[in-house]
């Protein structure tokens, strides 16, 4: 799951895209953990925007209360910078 993270970023950034969204992937018919999910996606989303400058702008596609509380607890998570 990070791979897709990675790389679907990688292609944004030299695609010359100015932003990038992304659902909460695999966590639903595939059944893989909400929170787990979003700890990769925020954690995979930060590290490569520590070295990269594109995309500007990453949207977490959050469809409905529970993605959205699970994104807002891994976002929540991080270091103040």
């Amino acid at each position: 799951m990070a791979n897709c993270y990675r790389n679907s970023l990688t292609l944004t950034r030299e695609q010359g895209a100015g932003s990038v969204a992304f659902p909460a992937i695999s966590t639903g018919v595939y059944g893989y953990p909400l929170g787990p999910a979003t700890d990769i996606a925020v954690g995979e989303v930060i590290k490569f925007l520590e070295s990269n400058v594109s995309p500007e702008r990453v949207v977490f596609a959050c469809f409905g209360t529970n993605a959205y509380n699970a994104y807002m607890t891994a976002l929540s998570a991080l270091p103040d910078q």
